[in-house]
Formats: structure tokens, sequence, C-alpha cells
């Protein structure tokens, strides 16, 4: 059976004769790591430091640093074509992970991460090894996380009388409805509204409620009773407490200038933009800028805890025990720490738990990120093959709630079409 592609054929030729001109399969020698890596300040962090590595462990590391397309449109070659020219590579376990591991483009880490104690894989968080793991085998390791939290106005909170941020959904709720009566042009609540791009931060929601994308048989819930309620609170939030004449296209770039710009009290929002809104090149309301857990919901608090980069080992290796060295010291202790301490979250607790670890952080992000980490979960979006599509269809609810249509009912319509996808995605 022919393996599924990431992306169209028709990128293949240009990558191609790019492999054509590398010199293809070819190979190096055993001492040779080939590593394959996205545009990132953790890549850059990565590349300073190695030399150490190398004079250490008497390897030679090759590093290919692409664009996100880029990565995507050789990993679509290369892979698909069983190249053998990639030792390690950098993926995202949540958009093409389970693609990569389905068509065992990935190698087991099982024996690996057992081997070494001081290593110590127990030290990844939960969510985000949950995300790297299929079939209940370890086939990448998290090198960068992220986790949903509440962004907001200390002075406006200040001034409607509230003690602190909301704790609970209702109290959101509430204070964002408080807020916006008492403020013209301010809005209560402001988040993501783009069909697609909502999804990852409505999916707190969603686990918040006791929801979920699917159940643990793998069928579609989109239409349960706790998935329709969540539907229509983050719509109904949106839309009652949000942006005058909101549109219904915002990823987080159109969110988070309405928040820096001073127009909206309270934005839930990956962790990792939160230097968006602290600088005051950025954002308009720098020192008046206060984060804090997700809120909790009927299920409790319960926000994504992801990664959104991994390291794995290209199944089709021919130096896997020289690639497995180069991950072990990418992600140790030490060099996680280093990463966390330039600013790059990192997926052990370990790093969290030491106050080197969280000196660059404010305060109350490092309380919300250990809060997160807790009873986060380990995905953001359905955990599916062709990622996209499914996204498409799970938000469509998210835009109708926020234009004031049926939430349950557009709910019903989605399930109906999410458990076509699943069904065909299964065959």
């Amino acid at each position: 059976m022919r393996r599924q592609s990431i992306i169209g054929a028709s990128l293949a030729v240009a990558v191609a004769m790019s492999l054509s001109a590398c010199g293809g399969d070819s190979g190096g020698e055993s001492n040779t790591v080939r590593v394959t890596l996205a545009n990132h300040v953790w890549t850059e962090n990565v590349k300073q430091a190695l030399p150490a590595f190398e004079k250490e462990t008497g390897l030679k590391v090759e590093i290919t640093q692409l664009g996100e397309d880029q990565l995507s449109d050789q990993y679509n070659v290369k892979l698909n074509a069983g190249s053998s020219d990639i030792d390690v590579m950098m993926y995202r376990p949540l958009q093409e992970g389970k693609l990569f591991a389905k068509n065992k483009y990935l190698t087991d880490l099982t024996d690996q991460v057992a081997a070494n104690k001081d290593w110590d894989f127990s030290d990844f968080q939960s969510g985000p090894a949950e995300a790297t793991t299929y079939e209940g085998k370890p086939v990448g390791i998290p090198i960068i996380t992220e986790q949903e939290v509440l962004y907001y106005r200390k002075d406006l909170l200040e001034k409607a009388g509230l003690s602190g941020p909301p704790k609970t959904l209702d109290e959101l709720k509430a204070a964002a409805t408080k807020i916006k009566e008492a403020e013209p042009g301010v809005a209560g609540f402001v988040a993501r509204t783009g069909k697609s791009a909502a999804v990852t931060q409505f999916s707190s929601f969603l686990y918040s409620f006791g929801g979920d994308f699917v159940d643990s048989a793998g069928k579609a819930t989109v239409n349960s009773d706790a998935a329709k309620q969540a539907y229509a609170y983050y719509g109904g939030l949106i839309k009652d407490t949000g942006p005058a004449n909101v549109s219904t296209d915002m990823g987080w770039p159109e969110a988070m200038a309405i928040f820096t710009q001073g127009q909206a009290a309270f934005y839930t929002e990956a962790n990792s933009l939160y230097k968006n809104a602290t600088d005051p090149a950025k954002s308009k309301v720098s020192d008046q800028v206060g984060f804090a857990p997700f809120p909790a919901g009927p299920a409790g608090s319960k926000p994504y805890s992801i990664p959104s980069w991994a390291l794995g080992i290209n199944d089709n290796s021919e130096n896997k025990a020289n690639a497995w060295k180069f991950i072990e010291w990418a992600t140790g202790k030490d060099q996680t720490l280093a990463q966390q301490k330039s600013g790059v979250p990192g997926a052990r607790s370990s790093v969290w738990a030491n106050p080197e670890g969280t000196s660059t952080f404010p305060k109350d992000m490092v309380a919300a990120i250990e809060a997160s980490t807790q009873g986060g979960v380990g995905h953001d979006r359905p955990v599916v093959v062709k990622v996209p599509e499914s996204r498409e269809i799970v938000g469509q609810p998210i835009v109708d709630a926020i234009t004031g249509k049926d939430a349950a009912a557009s709910a019903d319509t989605a399930n109906t079409a999410f458990q076509k996808f699943l069904d065909d995605e299964a065959k």
C-alpha cells in the first residue's frame, strides 16, 4: 500500500532537484550525524552548543536548517522515498506526528529512553510525552512546549473592583461582561475566531467542559453535551463580550493586536506568545498585563499542554545509535535548562522546578504554566493524519456560535461530517 503523502506530489520535483544537487542518498561516515531542524530559536541555541558535544563525543553533526514549509517539502520527498540521508528530524507531533508514525517514518525509541537513568525519561511532562507516543511506544522526544493560559489586564480588573483574575469560566464570563459594560470601546474578552485557527485555543474550553474531539473508542464526540456547551460558551463569550463587529477569521496575530492595543480585558492564548504582550515596543499595555491559569469549567481546569516540536529518528537511518546520542544530549537536563533560560519553554518538569529555569519568565506566568502541566491535555486538535481537514470540520461550530447561529445544531452537523472523516481515514 502506498504511503500517504504529507503534501501534494507536485512539490516533489523541486525538492528532488535539491536532493540530486546534494548527493541524494549517498550517506556519510558513521560518525557523522545528519540532523534536519526547523528555523527556531531552539535550533540557534543548539548550533551554538554543538562544538562542546562534538568534542566530547568525537561525532560530527551536519545540520540542515529550513523554514516550516521547506521542512515539510523535504520530508515529503525524502521520507516517502525511504531515504536514509536524514538521521535526526525535528517535527511537529500534533501536525504530522500521527502520519509519520503510521507510515513508520519514526523509530520506536522504547529501548533508548530506558537505557540511561540519568537522562530520565520520567522527567518529561505527561502531556508532551503523550503527544510523542504512538500506539503506546515513544517515537519522539518533546523539545518545545506550549500551554494555554489566561492573559488579563490588571488595571481593568482593579477598576472593576475585581480582586484577581477569574478562577472559573463562570467567573470569566461575569468579569468580561462587567468590564465591557463599564468600559466603552473595550472588549471583555478576545480570542481566535477563524474556523481552523480557533480550534487549538477552543480545545481547552472543550476539555474543561468535559469533552474531547473523540472518545476512547475513536468515535467523533463533537456533539456530546459537553462539546455543545463548550461551543456555545466560547462563541457566546466572543459574541456577547468581544470586540464590536468582530470578524470570524482572526488568528493569533489579530487577536493579540486587539489585546496589546488596550482593547480587551481578557485573552486566552498560548504562553509561548507572551512576549508580544509584555514587550513595550509591541504592547501599549505591557506594564498592566498579568497571567493566570486557564479558568476551570465543570470538569476542572484542563488546558492543552503540548509539544509544539519534537526530535525523532528516521527509521531508515543507518546511523541510529549516533542519532540517539545527539537526541540524548540535545534533550538532556543541561541543554533543556540552557534552552529555557533563553526563553524556550522546555518539556522537562525539573527545569520548571529549578529557580534558574524560571528566572527569565514572569512569576505569574510560571505559576500558570505549573498549573497547566498538572492537569494539561496532550493535544490541542484532533489527533489524525489529515489535520488541516479535521480542523475545518470541528471548527465550523465555533464560527456558527460566534455569529449567533444554533451551536448545538452546528455541532450535530459537524459530528456527522467528522465521523465520516474518521471512517474514511481508517480505511
